[in-house]
């Protein structure tokens, strides 16, 4: 009896992931046929050329990744629809989404099992690659979580003694605990489906977020064994793989309530005469030192790179430069400046189009289009909050005013599908209007 209940309760699982599968791909529009490459060719002169044109592809709420056909069907679509980057996630909820025997090595898991059961003939990194490269796109991988982890994933498990903490010992973040010691910053500004926040979503959007943990922590930065880790898993992705290079965002960070933790303490005591860190976590001097140290790990971060493939961009993806110092310690202008990143994507996820514009207009970001690439990041609608194409256009359009070297949407499950305000074919259509073919 127990082995007939064991056997009914996996297939009743294999349902549920099947049934998720089906309904994101129906939400994805994927019945509609591709435009054939004949007539990608009859749009080649239409284009200014340079613009970067790229597109975020992520695990959560999206089924891309885990359909067998799903690879080549996007990024063919893609290259039909004029894109020339596309950013896949590599690294998210403590797994990776290609074979890392890195990983396996420390969680006994080198990849996601439900990927590794989708695509048992060919990694999908490898795939991915290797169709977006025969379709002239960019690939490079993202590694969307960064520093943050489920609570409760193998990798938190394992190794605890990894997870920094609030001044209180908790290892979660709340939205109150965010704001409550930063000023001037509207709360809007990390209100949007921030996914290190204590949040759960509830119903049909616990389904679409297809089991992603609620309860999430985060790996310290500061730690020897933590920097090792990554810096493991990139050099991985650079040396066993032919990518552009590889980005980060602003889960690459120390969240300003962090840093109680033993190792961060008792670093921080080292160098300050064994007095503790400062009780206030926005104490400006207590920031600064937990930036340095970060920034300290993005140059070796850099030369890692470079030294195993130096052909490959160190892309950044961070909020915008205020709320990103303040909030995730995250000083990305300094970055840019010691030459350490070498494309930034800033995500400007703003419904307001006076404040959307206001942001590119930021000094800081200004400063940093001297030096690097800039792109903008645009929202193009979450499973919770649908955007209308009329916003989308409006903020391309801004972006090209202000001379941005281009534009990137968040995500792909959200370009077009029967979830958004507009038909599938119609979203299509809008952007194929909006990005003409290159020339």
């Amino acid at each position: 009896m127990r082995t007939n209940q064991s056997v009914l309760t996996r297939w009743c699982r294999l349902s549920v992931v099947i049934a998720l599968i089906l309904l994101v791909c129906l939400g994805s529009g994927w019945s509609q046929p591709a435009v054939s490459p004949k007539a990608r060719a009859a749009d080649s002169d239409q284009m200014a050329p340079g613009e970067m044109r790229g597109v975020w592809i992520t695990n959560v709420a999206s089924s891309l990744l885990f359909s067998p056909w799903g690879i080549p069907r996007a990024l063919h679509q893609l290259a039909d629809m004029h894109f020339n980057t596309v950013y896949p996630v590599v690294w998210n909820r403590g797994k990776t989404f290609y074979h890392s025997p890195a990983l396996k090595k420390i969680t006994g898991q080198g990849m996601d099992s439900l990927l590794a059961l989708t695509h048992p003939l060919e990694d999908p990194l490898q795939e991915m690659v290797r169709v977006g490269h025969q379709q002239n796109l960019r690939v490079i991988p993202w590694f969307e979580y960064g520093f943050m982890v489920p609570l409760h994933s193998e990798l938190a498990r394992q190794h605890p003694d990894w997870l920094t903490c609030r001044q209180n010992g908790s290892r979660l973040l709340t939205a109150d605990a965010l704001h409550e010691n930063v000023e001037e910053l509207p709360l809007e500004e990390a209100s949007l489906e921030d996914p290190s926040l204590e949040n759960p979503p509830s119903g049909i959007f616990r389904l679409l977020n297809s089991g992603a943990p609620h309860q999430r922590a985060w790996l310290n930065p500061l730690h020897p064994s933590v920097q090792g880790l990554l810096l493991g898993l990139v050099e991985e992705v650079v040396s066993q793989y032919a990518v552009d290079g590889i980005q980060f965002d602003d889960h690459f960070s120390l969240p300003v309530e962090f840093g109680y933790d033993d190792y961060t303490v008792s670093l921080y005591q080292a160098e300050h005469a064994g007095q503790r860190p400062p009780a206030n976590p926005a104490d400006e001097d207590w920031i600064r030192w937990r930036a340095d140290k970060l920034s300290k790990f993005v140059n070796v971060l850099h030369a890692q790179v470079k030294a195993h493939c130096p052909t490959c961009t160190l892309s950044l993806s961070p909020n915008p430069a205020k709320f990103a110092y303040r909030f995730y310690l995250q000083d990305w202008g300094r970055w840019v400046e010691q030459g350490w990143v070498d494309e930034l994507v800033i995500q400007v996820y703003r419904d307001q189009l006076a404040q959307f514009e206001s942001e590119l207009g930021k000094s800081r970001l200004q400063a940093v289009r001297d030096r690097i690439p800039v792109s903008v990041g645009i929202l193009t609608g979450t499973w919770r909050h649908p955007i209308a194409f009329e916003q989308i256009q409006d903020q391309v359009e801004i972006s090209r005013d202000r001379h941005f070297a281009g534009v990137s949407f968040f995500y792909w499950e959200t370009l077009w599908s029967y979830f958004t305000p507009e038909s599938p074919r119609q979203r299509r259509q809008n952007f194929r209007r909006l990005l003409p073919a290159f020339s």
